[in-house]
């Protein structure tokens, strides 16, 4: 699956490309949000067993992030945040864990009340459906964001900073091996695969196809988002 996304991102303009991926989500999400609490758990710990069993994986992917980075010139303190060591591997694995543990917020009864006819009035907590989710640096935002969108019934779509492709190309393998292996729909959190900016003019123009954009990073990501979005923020 990874070699055909990459592919199709080398043929296919931006928006074509997320495009493509919002309309996954879109399928992946309706189904989220018909899954059990327990489903959706299973997928995470699934997913957080896959992220171990990938460590060896991810630390060569992110030795390549690292590399380039030096060459690039990061800070010390970029690439301390860049950085994935066997601890980082575990505390990712599992945050995603914890996540699984939480309290599924869909169907949670915000308030209710009667009206005097006798007509019982609810507000219920739905999935919001599709979340693009852009962020900086630290590559285990791939699984933290990946799991909190899972557990809430919603899909993903992640765009992280080229500085760490490689390492966010080996998170996201794992977190989509466990996912297909408990059952859960593949494209509940896909990975833009290229390092395009232009993607991601595209997601922040993708209205109708992602209900919601979160920016994670520093004042110019956050200043673009704000000024390019056509998505709710």
């Amino acid at each position: 699956m990874n070699a055909t996304v990459t592919t199709m991102a080398r043929t296919e303009d931006p928006e074509a490309l997320i495009g493509d991926m919002g309309k996954r989500a879109r399928t992946a999400a309706k189904k989220l949000a018909t899954m059990s609490s327990a489903d959706k758990a299973k997928g995470l710990m699934a997913a957080a067993k896959a992220i171990r069993a990938d460590a060896e994986a991810i630390k060569a992917a992110n030795v390549k992030d690292m590399a380039h980075g030096e060459a690039k010139g990061l800070t010390s303190a970029m690439l301390d945040r860049l950085k994935l060591d066997d601890a980082r591997i575990e505390g990712t694995a599992a945050g995603v864990e914890a996540v699984a543990k939480l309290t599924d917020p869909v169907g949670d009864i915000i308030s209710e009340h009667t009206q005097p006819n006798g007509l019982k009035m609810r507000r219920v907590r739905i999935p919001i459906g599709v979340i693009g989710i852009i962020y900086e640096s630290r590559p285990n935002v791939t699984a933290d964001a990946g799991a909190l969108c899972v557990m809430s019934g919603n899909a993903a779509i992640l765009r992280g900073g080229s500085e760490a492709i490689e390492s966010n190309r080996a998170v996201h393998a794992a977190l989509v091996r466990g996912f297909k292996e408990a059952g859960l729909p593949e494209d509940a959190a896909q990975l833009v695969p290229t390092t395009d900016r232009a993607a991601v003019g595209a997601m922040l123009k993708a209205d109708g196809l992602i209900d919601m954009i979160v920016p994670r990073g520093g004042k110019s990501l956050v200043a673009r988002v704000q000024s390019e979005a056509k998505v709710p923020v």
